[in-house]
């Protein structure tokens, strides 16, 4: 029996919900810290900025440097990110899972904190180009968790916010559904804590690929 759509419209975060990419952002967001005079964050204080905008993200980080450094800390960040870019890869599983959800009809979009010329590059890298219909990135719009990336999507796709889910890897991102009045799904491998992920009310936090996939199939 095949369930109908409850979702016409599945938006996924990128870093730390497709990509295995939050160890080497969490990494190169300290190494740049401490290039630039900071207090070098812990693990859980870069961690947590994966998908903010970049000056939220910096300012978080590194409380404690001078917003006249923050290009310098920028440029470090790219610097450190960019050497280990070639060594990261979608998380198992998620290439079928996304052409299953095509297959099904489902409208795919990406809305990260990324930007619009690191998001082109990392879907280059994956080879993911023309897998999603739309996106958004956070030098285009609005950085999470305000819902304007969901808007945009939404309106461009003709979508009602009854008919969007929300996947992602941080309280960013379900906090933005929240504020665009959409479900979200948690997955529990990215960057953020199952606690908190469980705090944002997400219909569901998968705790890998397969069981999100499992999740999808049953109930999107």
């Amino acid at each position: 029996m095949v369930t109908a759509r409850r979702f016409d419209l599945i938006a996924f975060d990128w870093d730390g919900t497709l990509f295995d990419s939050t160890a080497a952002i969490t990494r190169s967001i300290q190494l740049a810290v401490g290039d630039v005079g900071g207090t070098v964050p812990t693990d859980t204080q870069a961690a947590y900025v994966i998908g903010m905008a970049l000056l939220p993200a910096l300012a978080y980080a590194a409380p404690d440097v001078p917003k006249e450094k923050y290009n310098d800390l920028a440029n470090r960040y790219r610097y450190h990110y960019l050497k280990q870019q070639e060594k990261i890869t979608l998380f198992q599983g998620v290439l079928p899972m996304l052409q299953a959800l095509r297959e099904r009809g489902h409208w795919l979009a990406v809305a990260t904190g990324k930007s619009r010329r690191g998001l082109n590059e990392a879907l280059q890298h994956a080879d993911l180009r023309g897998m999603f219909d739309s996106s958004r990135t956070a030098d285009e719009t609005a950085g999470k968790p305000h819902p304007l990336m969901l808007q945009e999507l939404m309106a461009e796709l003709g979508v009602g916010p009854e008919r969007l889910l929300m996947i992602g890897d941080t309280t960013h991102d379900l906090q933005m559904a929240q504020n665009a009045g959409c479900a979200s799904v948690g997955v529990a491998y990215g960057a953020h804590a199952v606690e908190d992920l469980h705090s944002c009310a997400p219909l569901h936090v998968a705790h890998d690929v397969a069981q999100l996939q499992e999740w999808l199939s049953a109930n999107a």
